[in-house]
């Protein structure tokens, strides 16, 4: 017996003026069964079954059932159903009792099992606990006497509303902030792992926020960007082939999360995809094109293109996950993009395009990248203005090096701000200078007259002294018989692998300490 739902299914039992109870499945059959005259009076019990009973008969009841609809042939059964583990015995197998009896069929081939939202305590959210978070405020906002407020109305045990309006006052002493739906979906999608209970935490969905924030300005740099957009030779630079090939792997890579119910690594994907490559690095990558005067024509088209084109792909392939500000943006982006359509829900979602596998490309810019990073590395380790051109010397530069190193140079100089790039032979003693290693390759900034010399000193003393730790560390291992004899084979190469890398950092760093000294 349950509670007193006016949609619920009334216990199929009648009483007669005596209180004889007699059951069956309506009133018409429970006279016919028993003999009961039309004239006598029977009264049906009021209490109605358990909430779980009618609910086991969703799957097929919501789509008309008993009768043989159109809606039933097409939709039962159905594929999936998605719920928390804590009532797979209330719910799920009921629903499947159920569909086995009346339909002859289970009523989902899948069950997506996932794990309860608790607070930033661990606890359950119990309104009789005051520590329930309303999705709709934390998408609207809420102050915070509307939320103490909210939080201390109709509680069961009265008595503990001045302890819950201490920890809400303690916990949002500002309220709540806005963050919009696509933010607080974002968040749960992305702390959605198989199972595991959810500590909610405000910190995650601010982090969301910040991400629609970055998409939106990073649409409207492509909006600005494309609006020269025209049809002739196309030409793509090895920054547009390398977005290509990473909008393609991070196709397959939804693909495979979503076929697997992993919302968390799916959101993962595009997110990083979407912040650190195409934000952060395609974008800029795509300005020496756009404002240089030596870039082609058909390069600079073929760039407006992977930007539109890219950035619309981004947003079906997020879509699912953040619907409203997709959708905002598509409207602006679709058309530019030579997509006919009203609207971003009824486009198919992206496929894998074997074209756009692009290995070389890939290696390129990820040779840039690191080439970039080790410049801006020494520029923060050196306190080098950000904009500042650096003359740039490269040893020990392979043949692939010195060929990126021509070939890529516009990127390097204009994302990097590079000022030259000068290689020097394997032997020669170069100049005092900062360095970077790109794997074999040493990246060498010369310092003479951009740093403090007792500062970059004491940086690479301070290294000198991590490295010399760490080496004793590793020989020390490899020093005593029980880990050489009893520690798999790979494990000891691996550490005799770190051993020579550190002596070979060290060799380095008294390299760079004796520079130093000539510049003292």
């Amino acid at each position: 017996i349950s509670r007193q739902l006016w949609w619920g299914h009334r216990i199929p039992a009648w009483y007669d003026a005596e209180g004889n109870v007699y059951v069956g499945h309506d009133e018409d059959d429970v006279r016919s069964k028993h003999g009961i005259d039309p004239g006598v009076g029977l009264r049906q019990d009021d209490d109605v079954l358990d909430t779980w009973f009618s609910s086991a008969l969703w799957p097929f009841s919501t789509l008309g059932w008993p009768e043989k609809t159109r809606a039933l042939q097409e939709f039962y059964p159905g594929n999936v159903l998605v719920t928390g583990f804590d009532i797979i015995f209330f719910w799920v197998a009921r629903m499947i009792m159920m569909g086995i009896k009346f339909m002859g069929d289970v009523p989902f081939h899948e069950v997506y099992i996932h794990g309860l939202i608790r607070d930033a305590d661990g606890q359950k959210m119990s309104k009789s606990k005051g520590n329930v978070l309303d999705p709709l405020d934390l998408i609207d906002g809420i102050d915070l006497e509307s939320l103490v407020e909210k939080r201390t109305a109709g509680l069961m045990q009265t008595h503990l509303a001045p302890k819950i309006e201490e920890a809400t006052r303690k916990q949002f002493p500002d309220g709540i902030d806005q963050f919009g739906a696509d933010a607080l979906r974002m968040t749960f999608a992305a702390l959605a792992t198989t199972g595991r209970d959810v500590r909610f935490d405000l910190g995650r969905i601010e982090g969301y926020k910040n991400f629609c924030n970055k998409l939106w300005n990073a649409a409207r740099y492509v909006l600005m960007n494309t609006e020269a957009l025209d049809d002739g030779d196309v030409e793509y630079s090895a920054a547009d082939r390398w977005i290509r090939a990473r909008l393609d792997a991070t196709t397959r890579a939804m693909h495979r999360h979503f076929a697997s119910y992993r919302l968390d690594l799916a959101a993962q994907a595009i997110y990083e995809f979407t912040w650190h490559e195409f934000c952060d690095w395609y974008l800029e990558l795509s300005k020496p094109v756009l404002q240089s005067d030596e870039a082609s024509a058909a390069l600079q088209r073929g760039t407006r293109r992977t930007l539109i084109e890219t950035l619309e792909a981004i947003l079906r392939l997020l879509h699912p996950l953040m619907p409203f500000i997709t959708e905002e943006i598509w409207e602006q982006v679709a058309e530019r993009a030579g997509i006919a359509g009203e609207t971003i829900m009824l486009r198919a979602y992206p496929e894998p395009d074997d074209a756009a596998v692009n290995d070389d490309a890939i290696a390129d810019i990820d040779w840039v990248r690191q080439f970039i990073l080790g410049i801006r590395q020494i520029r923060g380790e050196m306190d080098i203005s950000p904009g500042k051109p650096l003359p740039v010397l490269l040893q020990q530069a392979g043949d692939n090096d010195r060929d990126r190193a021509t070939r890529l140079a516009m990127l390097l100089q204009r994302v990097g701000r590079v000022e030259s790039i000068d290689i020097i032979d394997d032997s020669a003693e170069p100049p005092p200078a900062a360095m970077a290693l790109l794997g074999d390759m040493r990246l060498l900034v010369p310092m003479k007259g951009l740093i403090d010399v007792d500062a970059e000193r004491a940086r690479l003393d301070k290294q000198m002294e991590k490295t010399q730790a760490e080496l004793a560390k590793a020989t020390g291992k490899l020093a005593n018989e029980n880990f050489v004899n009893n520690a798999p084979e790979a494990v000891v190469t691996q550490e005799r692998q770190r051993v020579a890398e550190f002596e070979k950092t060290i060799t380095q760093l008294k390299e760079q300490l004796e520079k130093l000294d000539a510049l003292a």
